[in-house]
């Protein structure tokens, strides 16, 4: 054999060779890559087991980010002060009671469906324009009505404070905040929503910007407690057992606590934001009746929904027709209360009137406002909150006239 003939051959092996592992190596790879892509997979099945189980078990609901309500104000970040994990359980709900020292004012009995309001209402706080003077407001927004002493307490969202103010009164007195925006536990940012537990004398206050739900001890030196913390709450309530319902509007979901911040139950939404029975798109306020049904604003739908005890969806009972101005459409809904019988009250903020929606009805008509914005005594310019007396009495947070409006009911 010569030497070229060596040589060709020589070459024509390590060729060979060559192509031999790159053949060897093109298979590794490839069943490389099936086993990763298995491994993806089986990954993936697991978290979402782990994770996303329990709550799927619960409510068939999962979470994400919507977007900001119509009535939000423009605010610098604020650094949040570090609390503790809260713990999270999964317990029945308490048999009903006829207990009714804590339920928030739901009373109503005098409403039916032909009740009619006074079309002009009565400055009963605030209405002189946006300041920090206990006698004024800035941007109202949650209002609870406490009959048993003749007062009311009003987020004062632009001066960082909860207002009382008693029945005829020309002021107000700071029962909670005013001490500047922050994070400190003697500070609010922007409260959002307040509701009174009798019980324990305290207000629980939705603490907007500092993503917490905090008590605060009603005249006592007793320091506010954090009773939720890193919760994108908008609004607060309590039913007849002391249980909180919170409004997070980022996670499009209202869940349900003990008094004392443990986690119980998720009773609305919990999708990813949408329209669907199951679905809520940045949910606001919300009202519990006393069979423990969720009334939720449903913002971004334009709607409000109702979710029965035990409900893994919610039905339509106004709205959902679009964002518009007929009378079955709302426009950017925001405050919310039910009467006995079923029938729903809505702050339509961006309509600027308050509407009711008879139980099963496909509109709604206009209780009071409706007259275009402004600041006259028959207008609105963003109603926001709303609440009733157990006189039957309407009063209703008008935010961008930074005023409280009470509208009398027509007794016929």
């Amino acid at each position: 054999m010569d030497e070229n003939q060596v040589h060709s051959e020589l070459v024509t092996g390590n060729i060979e060779i060559r192509k031999w592992w790159h053949r060897r190596w093109v298979k590794i790879f490839g069943i490389c890559l099936v086993f990763l892509a298995i491994f993806t997979i089986t990954l993936g099945l697991v978290l979402k087991i782990v994770i996303l189980g329990p709550k799927q078990a619960e409510t068939s609901v999962a979470s994400t980010t919507a977007t900001e309500s119509l009535a939000t104000l423009p605010t610098t970040s604020q650094e949040i002060i570090e609390i503790s994990t809260t713990t999270t359980t999964t317990t029945e709900l308490p048999p009903l009671t006829t207990e009714t020292a804590r339920i928030t004012s739901s009373a109503q009995q005098q409403i039916n469906d032909n009740s009619k309001w006074e079309q002009d209402g009565i400055t009963v706080a605030g209405g002189n324009g946006p300041e920090n003077q206990i006698h004024l407001l800035v941007y109202p927004q949650g209002l609870y009505i406490d009959d048993d002493n003749q007062r009311m307490f009003i987020a004062d969202l632009g001066n960082r404070r909860i207002a009382e103010w008693k029945y005829g009164a020309t002021s107000g007195e700071v029962v909670a905040g005013g001490n500047g925006h922050g994070n400190q536990i003697n500070q609010l940012h922007e409260p959002r929503s307040v509701t009174f537990d009798k019980k324990n004398q305290s207000l629980i206050v939705c603490d907007y910007c500092n993503k917490r739900v905090v008590r605060w001890f009603y005249r006592t030196n007793i320091n506010p407690q954090i009773i939720i913390s890193n919760i994108n709450c908008y609004d607060v309530k309590l039913d007849r057992n002391g249980g909180i319902y919170v409004s997070d509007w980022a996670e499009n979901e209202v869940t349900r606590w003990t008094e004392n911040g443990v986690h119980e139950a998720y009773v609305a939404g919990g999708n990813e934001p949408g329209n669907g029975f199951e679905q809520l798109n940045n949910p606001t306020n919300i009202f519990v009746n006393e069979d423990y049904s969720v009334y939720v604003t449903d913002q971004n739908n334009h709607r409000v929904m109702k979710w029965s005890r035990g409900a893994r969806e919610g039905i339509v009972i106004a709205g959902g027709n679009g964002q518009g101005h007929d009378l079955n459409q709302l426009h950017g809904p925001s405050g919310v209360a039910a009467d006995r019988f079923g029938n729903v009250y809505v702050a339509d903020c961006s309509n600027h009137r308050v509407m009711r929606w008879l139980l099963g009805a496909k509109e709604g008509t206009i209780v009071v406002g409706g007259n275009g914005a402004g600041n006259k005594a028959n207008q609105f310019n963003c109603p926001i909150g709303l609440s009733f007396d157990r006189e039957s009495n309407l009063y209703v947070s008008d935010f961008h006239n930074h005023r409280v409006q009470k509208f009398d009911r027509i007794v016929e």
